[in-house]
């Protein structure tokens, strides 16, 4: 016992950092929540009407490639409603912001690895700074430099955003038990 006491005295700043850091990885025991079938219906079929409106756009349209970070914008508005990821400033702010970003980026640098690199950094720096978190948007920035979509591209992803967003706004208020939006700014 006192030879564990004077290890733990004598131990380095080092050391007390390394077993700090190496704690925080073997994260927190928390309790599943119940599934909440009734809940999941819903939501799965407020998506599936929000992207069948959109792939009917993004196609019709051209543009194809707007479909995976809209679909994931989906899975957060109607998934998750009640998160501040998914509320319409987030949603719409992100989008655009991410997009508008990307395609000056592009437009200036062209595409490359530093390129797609950069633009991540940048669209997560100004959508933090911006209250504007929307981890789909990143991916809408990503998908404008990688596919070399063209400005067209913004129109594409904020028409889809803005439909995703409506749909939520009255499919989800249509329950008596969800509301969407929380906020709108």
């Amino acid at each position: 016992m006192e030879v564990e006491k004077s290890f733990s005295q004598t131990k380095s700043p080092f050391l007390s950092y390394l077993s700090s850091y190496t704690k925080k990885m073997k994260g927190e025991l928390k309790e599943e929540p119940k599934i909440n079938y009734r809940d999941a219906i819903i939501s799965s079929l407020g998506g599936l009407i929000a992207i069948i409106i959109s792939s009917a756009i993004a196609l019709a349209l051209g543009y194809p490639m707007a479909l995976a970070p809209i679909g994931a914008s989906c899975v957060l508005v109607f998934g998750a409603h009640k998160g501040p990821l998914s509320q319409p400033r987030h949603v719409l702010g992100g989008h655009l912001l991410a997009t508008i970003s990307a395609l000056i980026i592009w437009s200036l640098f062209h595409r490359s690895l530093i390129t797609i690199a950069i633009v991540l950094a940048f669209v997560l720096i100004l959508m933090i700074l911006t209250k504007t978190v929307h981890p789909p948007a990143a991916a809408s920035a990503i998908v404008a430099i990688n596919t070399q979509a063209g400005w067209g591209y913004l129109g594409i992803i904020m028409i889809c955003a803005c439909v995703v967003v409506l749909i939520s706004t009255v499919y989800n208020n249509l329950f008596q038990d969800r509301q969407y939006p929380r906020y709108w700014v």
